[in-house]
């Protein structure tokens, strides 16, 4: 398909192959292997030596289809989509990677994340240093000569630092390391890292890419040269994305930019309200003037997104007041679903780290990260003043004498 199209066209109509039936909805091929005219034709798809599907461990026409598409909204040369977003990362390492390589990685990524890289994959002789994500020298004081692997989340997960990934990609080129950029919070509706230079794109399809917390699903996009250690990795150990899955990812980004629009102007206004309610100590938003890479967000990304983080004055105590107040709003670690989230990530998703690691990354006992959905913000709003006005906090500027 013309890559030209707009990202809105892209959604609805790339990677679409019809089978004999001339469908007009993408088919949905639930069968785990496919058959051949010959003996000859076998060997030849085996070998790669002829195209076509072979056993849906790693071929499967649904599959290729939401690959094809994705990699048109990424700007790809390949899509290789996988089980899920921590079995995307786990494919890119073990695919591109071998022992005594060594990483560089944000502090501020998601804490299964971490656990994969210091638990996991050290034992295979890869090790991991963390450094700021938004600090460009760190990372360079931080390279080695085996450095083969730049990962960064932008924005990060919880609070929404934003990396420069122009300056990131420069240095990793310099440095012969690739760079590799988890585009979760943002999907290519707001953000296309290797437009920006980064060699790799990462995604937990789970989240934006569905956009209503259905499946699970992950992909990894780059040029074709990296995506065959990637794939190839995949097609041995089958860390696979079901066709189903495939095809209700395929429905996602038929209104992925739609979403992505109404999630960032309602979260927009959400972390505004936030930002002056006298329970909120801070707000961390990349939409926000105030956050700190307001600028190089706004620069690098269409809008600030769908996640709004913030830090309620009390502690873990009064978090987890505001948490179970809600009557709405979702209590789930997951996020990028129509419905809005809330999460407590010290004691969730980050709950993994060591208490040194989670203050390293600025992860304190009264944060709170809200994935804003698609209801009226009025309601989103209300339900956690619920929670924010018990605290009993005065108005700021008032006289508390």
């Amino acid at each position: 398909m013309d890559t030209d199209y707009d990202i809105e066209t892209l959604g609805v109509r790339a990677g679409i192959e019809r089978s004999q039936f001339n469908e007009h909805s993408e088919a949905l091929f639930l069968t785990s292997s496919f058959v051949f005219d010959s003996a000859a034709q076998a060997s030849a798809r085996f070998k790669g030596e002829e195209p076509g599907n072979i056993y849906a461990r790693f071929t499967n026409p649904t599959v290729t289809m939401f690959e094809q598409r994705l990699a048109a909204l990424e700007g790809a040369e390949r899509c290789v989509a996988t089980a899920s977003g921590m079995s995307a990362i786990l494919a890119t390492v073990m695919g591109l990677l071998s022992a005594g390589d060594h990483i560089v990685a944000s502090r501020s990524i998601f804490g299964s994340t971490v656990q994969l890289f210091n638990n996991i994959i050290a034992r295979f002789g890869v090790e991991t240093t963390l450094v700021s994500p938004t600090d460009v020298s760190e990372w360079q004081c931080a390279v080695r000569p085996n450095t083969k692997l730049f990962f960064v989340e932008s924005p990060s997960n919880p609070l929404t630092e934003v990396s420069d990934i122009g300056a990131l990609a420069a240095l990793a080129k310099a440095s012969g390391a690739w760079l590799a950029v988890d585009n979760c919070f943002c999907s290519p509706a707001l953000q296309r890292p290797l437009a920006l230079g980064a060699d790799i794109v990462i995604h937990s399809a789970t989240k934006y890419l569905d956009g209503q917390g259905r499946v699970l699903g992950g992909a990894v996009l780059g040029k074709r040269e990296l995506m065959d250690g990637v794939y190839g990795f995949l097609r041995t150990a089958g860390p696979t994305l079901s066709a189903f899955n495939a095809w209700v990812f395929l429905k996602g980004l038929e209104t992925l930019k739609l979403r992505m629009d109404a999630h960032s102007a309602a979260a927009l206004e959400l972390a505004t309200w936030l930002e002056a309610h006298p329970a909120v100590e801070r707000v961390y938003y990349p939409g926000l003037p105030s956050h700190a890479q307001h600028d190089l967000a706004m620069r690098q990304q269409r809008s600030g997104g769908g996640i709004v983080a913030f830090d309620v004055r009390g502690g873990k105590d009064a978090a987890w007041q505001v948490v179970d107040a809600t009557r709405m709003i979702s209590i789930t670690a997951n996020l990028g679903d129509a419905k809005s989230t809330i999460t407590h990530p010290a004691t969730t998703t980050h709950s993994r780290m060591t208490a040194e690691q989670r203050a390293a990354a600025g992860i304190g006992d009264g944060l709170l990260r809200v994935g804003v959905g698609l209801e009226s913000v009025r309601d989103i709003r209300n339900d956690l003043a619920r929670g924010l006005d018990a605290l009993g906090h005065p108005a700021r500027g008032q006289n508390t004498l």
